[in-house]
């Protein structure tokens, strides 16, 4: 079973640990709705467990194999390409997560692109939200 098999796998028994035994530590999240990445494993699995609780009807529909260049360090790594619908708040959301593979196979980058625009819009304030409950970030109402 592959890395991509096993994240899969992972997530729809919405299995926390074994996501974080897939990850690097110096793991590097691109979020569509964040400028800034999260960096380092600890902050992954802190936003992993909001988006398994955010998502309905999260469910992978397709998979891609292949390689690309990642962002962190400019290298051609193995990537898989997982496609995905789900609902956030009533919006549709179609979308693909990314996995960048290091030597070993875990995943050292990981990439999040969503469409359309207004789920996208609806996924950052139900993160957010869940973020600040979770005491991951600042509550932008107290600042």
């Amino acid at each position: 079973m592959t890395t991509a098999d096993r994240f899969r796998a992972a997530v729809d028994s919405r299995d926390l640990d074994a996501l974080g035994d897939l990850l690097t530590d110096d793991i590097r999240l691109h979020s569509p709705v964040s400028f800034k990445p999260f960096d380092g494993k600890a902050a992954v699995m802190g936003l992993f467990g909001v988006l398994l609780r955010t998502f309905e009807d999260f469910r992978y529909v397709g998979r891609l194999d292949g390689a690309a260049e990642t962002g962190a360090d400019g290298t051609e790594a193995p990537s898989a390409v997982l496609i995905f619908r789900a609902t956030v708040n009533g919006r549709q959301i179609h979308g693909i997560d990314l996995l960048h593979f290091d030597d070993t196979g875990q995943i050292k980058e990981f990439t999040v692109m969503v469409r359309p625009q207004s789920a996208v819009h609806a996924l950052g304030e139900a993160v957010l939200a869940g973020l600040v409950a979770d005491g991951l970030a600042p509550d932008p109402a107290t600042q």
